[in-house]
């Protein structure tokens, strides 16, 4: 029976709102600039260092790619690894990038007229900063990979016997640095290439000697 009011339905119950997470996280799905960097260096040093064993002079040659690849190439890698927040990788190649690129200075610099052809004492001091902060990131690399030690231990070394060299004005020393710095180029592209091969493949192809952090 009625009792003169209208009755209404219901209304219905608010859809629950979907919970938020208290972090949202972006997932990384950018490439491994690892191996560029990596091959940027090799690449440069290998030709450099055939110069410093006699083999050719400096030339085009090695100036082009010690600003475009070396240089350039190595600086963007470096930029590349900040966006992945890897603070060592950034650090190692927008560094040894810009090195390339200061020696190149160095180098054209005296024939343009711009400054004065440097010193041995100036050269070898330059070596020896260069050196000694090699060093440091060699200690770090005893957190990441075995193959990493391997090319660091060997840049630290040739950056020793071309300090050396300049500070003695012996230049034998050059020239083994140059066979030392070859062999150096080729265990840092061996890295770069393992990184490479070793995601193309899905498997360990070139093992890169991982360490227990």
């Amino acid at each position: 029976m009625s009792n003169g009011k209208t009755l209404t339905a219901a209304a219905p119950m608010a859809a629950a709102a979907p919970a938020v997470p208290a972090v949202i996280k972006i997932a990384d799905t950018t490439a491994n600039p690892g191996p560029l960097g990596l091959l940027c260096f090799a690449l440069t040093t290998i030709l450099l260092s055939a110069h410093n064993a006699g083999f050719f002079g400096i030339d085009s040659v090695i100036l082009g790619m010690a600003v475009f690849y070396g240089g350039i190439g190595q600086v963007i890698a470096g930029i590349f690894e900040w966006k992945k927040n890897n603070t060592f990788a950034t650090t190692a190649f927008v560094s040894y990038g810009f090195f390339w690129l200061s020696l190149a200075a160095i180098i054209i610099f005296p024939k343009l007229g711009i400054a004065e052809k440097p010193s041995e004492i100036a050269m070898a001091s330059y070596l020896l900063v260069w050196g000694l902060m090699s060093f440091v990131l060699f200690i770090g690399t005893f957190r990441l990979n075995k193959a990493l030690q391997v090319t660091f231990f060997l840049l630290i070394i040739a950056f020793g016997l071309l300090c050396i060299g300049d500070f003695t004005g012996t230049t034998f020393l050059r020239t083994i640095a140059g066979y030392e710095g070859i062999l150096l180029g080729l265990a840092a592209a061996y890295t770069g290439l393992a990184q490479i091969l070793n995601e193309l493949y899905g498997r360990v192809v070139w093992p890169l000697g991982p360490v227990a952090k």
